[in-house]
């Protein structure tokens, strides 16, 4: 559940485009001790603690810098388990492209086909699938409906719901009940209420429970061994960090969200895993593991999203994003829920991977009017991080020769631009928040 800093409240784009290019991006084998400075220098911009994982054919890194617990003094560790938020929207992509290739599944027919009791009448015979798993459906998000006091300028429901388990029809009622954002196909809105319903598409298709359908069809065959749907326990298994959530100065200090109830994220946000899980699964999907060719391409297929300037932030597919780094284009996705942020990206031809978690999350700062993030050098340092990950001697230098050979300070931050390609909150403040007496 998120999106791209340069993109919220809502980015719209026009229509279908051709596939981004899929040749390698170019690097180099990690360079372990540049990249576990640059991890230091993303927890001394602020970030509490930050594990990761990179992987360049046979070669890896894995390392962490900062705390994973506040109070105990505990330091993070790279094999965390952490809740990956809208990362979890490819594996349920995955999934209905599976299913698309058994025949089950027609991406351009009506979601009203499948669950007409779910997104009835007009609606459910003009959205279809392919527009909820590109996020061109108009469908609203859930997230103002399922948190009620963010719409009032208050986080009192994150700790009221904290426990709350919710169904995912209730949820798809909140985003449903909404009016349309846009006539559907014609614009571009994230919404998570798009991926609750695809895991109601699968459900009705398979006979089957969406999230064990996902551990059965995607999970397992790939081999990751950390990753699962937590259901209703708040628990996450294994070592973990505290998961701090700062809502843009609002929750001061920061407050541990951890412990949560995940069912109002689902198949659009729920999952649990590690960075090095990540890095596998990307590595298996795009180098052709779990699709046919034929729904792999549907999959890369995208349309640009574009920011509050015009220009094309990243674009968009079916359950993943391709966006445009120092050394060419790489796909994947971001996620971010209560406390935890993550970010997991790959090569176009699953070489070379590169995952991050973070457990301090909207750290940044809000304009006046409530609807832009201000720079905050946390932003540039983790770019900094992605590109070096991805993209090694290939990433631009630092204007000082010797900075390769010291820590990592990152720029001046009032010298910063919002950055247009940062991994975003899963809910931005709703729409009107900067008129409700924050």
């Amino acid at each position: 559940m998120a999106l791209l800093a340069g993109l919220a409240p809502a980015a719209n784009a026009a229509g279908e485009g051709p596939p981004a290019a899929h040749a390698a991006v170019a690097g180099r084998h990690p360079d372990r001790a540049q990249l576990q400075r640059r991890l230091e220098a993303i927890h001394e911009a602020g970030i509490y603690g930050v594990y990761s994982a990179v992987r360049d054919g046979r070669a890896r890194f894995d390392g962490a810098a900062g705390l994973a617990d506040v109070s105990a003094g505990l330091a993070a560790r790279p094999d965390l388990r952490h809740r990956v938020g809208s990362v979890t929207k490819t594996f349920t992509a995955v999934a209905v492209l599976q299913q698309s290739a058994k025949g089950r599944v027609g991406l351009d027919r009506p979601v009203g086909d499948y669950v007409p009791e779910l997104l009835p009448g007009e609606r459910g015979r003009k959205v279809t699938v392919r527009m909820l798993l590109n996020h061109t459906s108009g469908i609203d998000d859930y997230i103002g409906g399922a948190f009620p006091s963010l719409q009032t300028g208050t986080t009192g429901s994150l700790d009221d719901h904290r426990f709350r388990t919710v169904r995912p029809a209730e949820l798809i009622g909140y985003g449903v009940g909404r009016p349309q954002l846009f006539e559907p196909g014609t614009g571009w809105a994230y919404a998570n209420t798009n991926y609750v319903l695809l895991g109601e598409v699968l459900r009705k298709v398979t006979g089957q429970d969406p999230e064990r359908l996902i551990t059965q069809d995607v999970i397992r065959p790939t081999g990751l061994r950390d990753t699962y749907f937590p259901g209703a326990d708040p628990y996450i298994r294994g070592p973990h960090a505290r998961m701090y959530e700062n809502f843009f100065g609002l929750i001061d200090p920061p407050r541990d969200y951890s412990a949560y109830n995940m069912t109002w994220a689902g198949t659009a946000g729920a999952l649990v895993s590690t960075p090095q899980d990540l890095n596998t699964f990307y590595r298996a999907l795009l180098s052709g593991n779990l699709l046919p060719r034929r729904q792999l391409d549907e999959m890369r297929t995208t349309i640009d999203v574009k920011d509050e300037t015009g220009a094309v932030a990243l674009r968009y597919g079916l359950g993943i994003y391709s966006l445009d780094t120092p050394c060419g284009p790489a796909w994947g996705h971001d996620g971010a829920v209560w406390g935890a942020g993550t970010w997991a990206l790959s090569s176009p031809d699953g070489a070379r991977q590169f995952a991050i978690g973070y457990n301090l999350m909207k750290y940044q700062r809000l304009s006046e009017d409530g609807t832009v993030l201000l720079p905050h050098p946390a932003d540039a340092a983790l770019i900094d991080y992605r590109d070096r990950s991805l993209c090694g001697t290939t990433a631009p230098r630092a204007s000082d020769p010797a900075a390769d050979n010291r820590p990592a300070e990152g720029p001046d931050p009032r010298a910063l631009p919002v950055p247009r390609a940062l991994p975003r909150v899963d809910a931005m403040p709703p729409r009107g928040w900067a008129s409700s007496g924050r």
